[in-house]
């Protein structure tokens, strides 16, 4: 806040971003990409290559194409033919993340459009599982593979600033006694296993009652949740975790219909690629 609250006083002070905060959205946008085309202008080939040397953000992947390719066909070899695959795009509605998964929009890349680039595609899938179950009242069953993009910075081995992610959700309206919780786990841990091999799952049950769907997988009762609710896992291979998944409530906000139910689940690809 230090650094923000410097920059504004070099400009005007508070309300300056005040004003700019309640400027219609294309009016803000138009500035925006004025203020862009200005800086970039002053750009010559000798800076962009600088950055490009320097920017965590745009340095090609370090996992080889070719491995992390296998990786990413092995998994939408074993996805269940139930399930749609979709193309998502590069870019999501601005709030994506932070009004439908509460991720911090610090950790998003926003961009002056109004949008965001893709941090997560189960939050994509979300929207559009939310669209076709509002068209229809049959369960819908999607998944994507996406290149994503995370401005939080992280140390260690196998953290990048972006990287593949494989996403699967299944929608759907309760049908009582658990029963869609009951089927869609069940059929997103076969699959896991199916995709990823000898894999190691630990759940955390948030309600009693999802005991039951739980069944025999090893529980994890101290792991901190986000935003799961009634049981979500997360999954391990070789001792390194590799995927998660759960129980939210994004669509049944989305269509503001408290009855729908929304399973995700995601794999880092290229985690299970260096594996």
């Amino acid at each position: 806040m230090g650094v923000l609250a410097r920059v504004l006083r070099s400009v005007g002070g508070e309300e300056v971003l005040d004003r700019l905060a309640s400027l219609p959205g294309s009016d803000l946008t138009s500035l925006l990409l004025a203020l862009a085309r200005r800086r970039a202008g002053a750009l010559s080939g000798a800076d962009v290559l600088r950055q490009y040397r320097s920017d965590r953000f745009v340095a090609p992947s370090s996992v080889p194409f070719p491995v992390l390719r296998a990786a990413e066909d092995r998994l939408l070899a074993a996805l269940p033919s139930s399930f749609s695959v979709l193309g998502l795009a590069p870019v999501a509605p601005l709030g994506t993340c932070s009004a439908v998964a509460e991720m911090d929009q610090n950790n998003i890349l926003s961009t002056m459009r109004g949008t965001e680039v893709a941090a997560d595609p189960t939050n994509a899938l979300a929207l559009e599982a939310a669209l076709l179950r509002q068209a229809g009242p049959d369960d819908v069953r999607l998944a994507a593979v996406q290149r994503v993009v995370r401005a939080q910075l992280f140390g260690g081995a196998g953290r990048f600033a972006h990287f593949t992610l494989f996403a699967a959700v299944s929608a759907g309206r309760d049908r009582g006694s658990l029963a869609f919780e009951h089927e869609h786990f069940a059929e997103h841990i076969a699959f896991l296993r199916e995709a990823c091999g000898d894999v190691e799952f630990r759940v955390t049950v948030l309600d009693p009652q999802f005991e039951v769907v739980r069944g025999d997988l090893p529980a994890e009762p101290s792991r901190r949740t986000g935003y799961y609710q009634g049981l979500c896992f997360k999954v391990f291979r070789d001792g390194v975790e590799i995927g998660d998944g759960g129980f939210v409530d994004w669509t049944a906000r989305l269509t503001g219909n408290r009855k729908e139910r929304l399973l995700i689940s995601g794999v880092g690809v290229d985690r299970l690629a260096t594996l």
